[in-house]
């Protein structure tokens, strides 16, 4: 037995790289801020995934598909081997081993291609936007968490059978995949390096995160706007976020509307609350608006005419599934989907000096006056 190279340098990184961005993706799935970081993990594990499928045909011996082509009776086999200790030493993936690894990169891919599509019908942004309304994309979405609970399940599973071959067989596979080396045979198939092919690998993921985050958001959002907080004098970047598609607009419904408050984007209530809100409009919170009838006509349109019911955004789709058919809300933040959102959005948070009131939308989303109220575009100030 002598150590020689089992694990060349590309399958590695893509095995170290696979495993950390699958992690760090799994952390940044339910945070809106982290949006645009979980989707680039999104698409570069699919990335990934594209280049071990090639280097499963023409990478190193013990990379190659065909150095470990188990079929499913020989991978419980195996297992069943393992319960009882008498499991046979492979210097390559053992047949349990591949099964889990080709189940991976089913799985990736599936959570991925969901992950796409998802973020088109959920966000219309990215490669499927437009593909699938917001109603339509639940299935998928289901289908897209499903998977990756499956995925999470599969790596702790892997995991574990690493330990368990590792006390086993007495060597540390970790660490095998770490150094590439293994005790082996003389007469074991030689395996290089290959450090060209892991470098321009490692140039191709970098190159890719550097266009993403300096190029492809910043086709989509403002990332070089400073804010000044009075209150604490500090100069801050807003974290990087995704912006909706551009929604109608009216001059008059806006001139209109703001001249009071803060124009409130008709998607954010149905068209009979609007009506009801024009109809309504001599006692309009304590407040006569006064508008004469050709005002009155002009903006109720823009509004009916743009109103949830539409479901032009997220927020408009469920905000008004979430509405009875019969409810009929004058305040956006009486609607059962606004109190779902912003019932962890402690006191504390609402007694802010830049947010004070349920009302002051903008204090925390940046697209409040675009009407387009994206997840990624909210943060709750810090202070």
């Amino acid at each position: 037995m002598q150590r020689t190279l089992i694990w060349d340098l590309p399958t590695r990184l893509f095995h170290w790289t696979l495993a950390a961005s699958f992690a760090a993706a799994w952390l940044t799935a339910e945070s809106d801020p982290w949006l645009a970081v979980h989707v680039f993990l999104g698409y570069l594990m699919l990335g990934l995934v594209g280049f071990r499928i090639l280097w499963g045909f023409v990478g190193s011996h013990f990379s190659r598909f065909s150095s470990f082509w188990f079929g499913p009776r020989e991978a419980i086999a195996y297992l069943k081997q393992v319960a009882r200790g008498q499991a046979e030493r492979h210097v390559g993936h053992n047949p349990t081993g591949s099964l889990a690894i080709y189940l991976l990169l089913l799985l990736t891919l599936v959570v991925g291609i969901t992950g796409i599509v998802t973020l088109g019908g959920e966000e219309q942004q990215g490669l499927a936007a437009g593909w699938f309304s917001f109603a339509q994309i639940k299935l998928l979405k289901k289908l897209h968490e499903a998977a990756a609970t499956g995925m999470l399940l599969l790596v702790m599973g892997h995991i574990a059978g690493v330990v368990v071959e590792s006390v086993l067989h007495r060597e540390n596979l970790a660490r095998s995949m770490l150094t590439g080396t293994k005790l082996a045979k003389p007469d074991t198939p030689r395996t290089g390096a290959h450090r060209q092919v892991a470098v321009a690998l490692l140039v191709a993921m970098l190159g890719f995160a550097g266009w993403w985050f300096y190029y492809a958001i910043d086709q989509q959002l403002d990332m070089h706007v400073w804010q000044h907080s009075p209150q604490t004098g500090v100069v801050e970047k807003p974290h990087v976020k995704f912006v909706g598609k551009a929604l109608p607009d009216n001059k008059l419904w806006r001139d209109e509307c703001g001249s009071c408050h803060a124009v409130f984007h008709p998607v954010l209530l149905p068209a009979r609350s609007w009506q009801k809100t024009m109809a309504e409009q001599g006692q309009h919170f304590g407040t006569d608006l006064g508008l004469d009838s050709a005002t009155t006509q002009t903006v109720l349109k823009f509004m009916v005419d743009n109103a949830a019911d539409g479901h032009t955004t997220e927020a408009a789709t469920k905000i008004d599934l979430s509405l009875a058919k019969d409810a009929t809300p004058l305040r956006i933040t009486e609607t059962p989907y606004w109190v779902k959102k912003h019932r962890e959005v402690s006191a504390a948070d609402w007694a802010k000096p830049q947010v004070k009131s349920k009302a002051n939308c903008a204090a925390c989303h940046s697209d409040a006056d675009a009407g387009t109220f994206e997840d990624g575009a909210m943060q709750i100030p810090k202070s």
